[in-house]
């Protein structure tokens, strides 16, 4: 980095401020700042609600619950993998393009995307319903049996609940967005707690976690009410009437969308096998503490995150040229925030377990600082997929992450059995390293192709 591209950095960042405090958001430069201000704060309240969550259900529930509680929502999403297949970031980006132009062709891809969606949902709950028993009794050999049967009425509400709020991401109407995460995040924070409370210790475990997992469906179905009530003022669905794709933009359509359904499926296997493998080699309470540094870790980085995904409508409508400056000097400011937060983490993870989840949960320090660097990794992987989406070049993301997946897959089974050889805590820690190590060669993998696919 060059001294002159860190004081770009810090005059964009003045500016930045300066349109905040006037509340500037005209041109392009505004729309960004302004959509990235809804997004920051749509993340912040969503992974700050999701650690109170966990901090909740860590605390009422003791390490040995909430770890069967982390390993089955693990088992509904890693199962429910095909429940998108990056469907929503295809809608958002086709409909970006058209809205302002063409309604009624907006209005069309609405429709297209929205009848495989909701065909794809259905099929998900399906395989939940088939897999459920022999994954809880036969794989994990964990009471986990009717929770990962609530998946089915969990998975397909969360689903939705996201799928409806692209609309509002792709004609830039982040406000709203904003909304249904803070409706979302008080119903749920307000009845499992009330839930646990009352049923704790009075019911089965299997049961208990059933209801967990229904609540929170419940907390998305109203969350989605909320959606569906500003939907139908969105100018797509008051269009009169939709403008049906003709062949060639249905093929255009699937040839961007099919590199996106490798990597939402390889995403799945690359968010969830950790999980799912220590599942069936260490004790619930070891997939607490990996799952409580691990959490923590994945709510910041999503915080620091924001800018990739606010400026995706942005990179989608500005010409290349304009989308690689952006995309460079985005770089920089979130390079430089992203070191910051790994300096601070790694001088206050112990502080930040006791705080947030307690002395029963101090193992997870040693995991929380492994899991620092993926600060860095993790929201600059972020901004270069977005980026790469925007610019229709789906398969670099495609291949990027097939190839780190693979790599994952390998390390953690090596890494774990590695780590049993000495006990379940190095067991976790194979897993951490492992982890560690494929987001840093998706991330590096990305870049390279940057370079050499994009010529400016």
């Amino acid at each position: 980095m060059q001294g002159r591209d860190l004081k770009e950095a810090g005059l964009d960042s003045k500016k930045i401020l300066n349109r905040l405090k006037n509340r500037d958001f005209s041109g392009e430069n505004g729309q960004a700042i302004k959509n990235s201000t809804w997004q920051l704060s749509t993340n912040i309240i969503a992974k700050v609600g999701s650690l109170i969550f966990t901090i909740i259900l860590s605390r009422m529930l003791g390490a040995e619950v909430y770890g069967l509680y982390g390993l089955a929502l693990s088992t509904i999403l890693f199962l429910g993998l095909i429940s998108d297949l990056g469907l929503s970031t295809t809608l958002t980006t086709f409909i970006s393009k058209t809205i302002d132009k063409n309604p009624k062709k907006a209005k069309g891809y609405y429709s297209y995307l929205t009848k495989i969606k909701f065909i794809l949902v259905g099929i998900t709950s399906l395989i939940l319903i088939v897999c459920a028993k022999w994954v809880a009794t036969s794989y994990y050999n964990k009471p986990i049996f009717y929770a990962i049967l609530a998946g089915a009425i969990y998975l397909p509400l969360s689903s939705l609940f996201q799928w409806f709020s692209s609309i509002f991401v792709s004609t830039n109407k982040f406000r709203h967005v904003f909304t249904k995460e803070v409706i979302f995040q008080t119903v749920r924070l307000t009845f499992v707690p009330l839930f646990i409370v009352l049923a704790f210790n009075k019911i089965k475990t299997e049961i208990f976690l059933f209801w967990i997992f229904a609540i929170v469906g419940i907390a998305y179905f109203i969350g989605a009410i909320f959606i569906l009530v500003k939907l139908k003022k969105n100018k797509i669905i008051i269009s009169q009437s939709k403008e049906n794709l003709t062949g060639k933009e249905i093929s255009d359509l699937k040839r961007f969308a099919l590199p996106l359904s490798i990597t939402a499926l390889s995403g799945s296997f690359f968010g969830y096998i950790d999980t799912v493998m220590l599942g069936r080699f260490v004790s619930s309470e070891f997939i607490a503490f990996y799952q409580n540094a691990f959490n923590l870790i994945t709510a910041a980085s999503t915080i620091l995150a924001f800018m990739g995904i606010a400026l995706l409508p942005i990179f989608s409508r500005v010409d290349e040229e304009k989308s690689i400056k952006l995309f460079r000097k985005s770089r920089l400011i979130l390079f430089l925030i992203s070191v910051c937060a790994v300096i601070f983490t790694l001088l206050v993870s112990k502080y930040l377990i006791l705080l947030i989840y307690g002395q029963e949960y101090l193992q997870s320090v040693l995991y929380l600082r492994f899991f620092s660097i993926l600060l860095i990794f993790s929201p600059m992987t972020e901004l270069y997929v977005n980026y790469y989406t925007s610019q229709k070049k789906t398969n670099i993301i495609a291949w990027s992450l097939v190839i780190s997946t693979i790599l994952n897959v390998i390390l953690n089974s090596i890494f774990i059995r590695i780590g049993l050889t000495y006990g379940m805590a190095q067991a976790v820690l194979g897993a951490c390293i492992a982890t560690i190590i494929s987001k840093f060669a998706y991330l590096g993998i990305l870049g390279v192709g940057r370079k050499i696919f994009i010529k400016k």
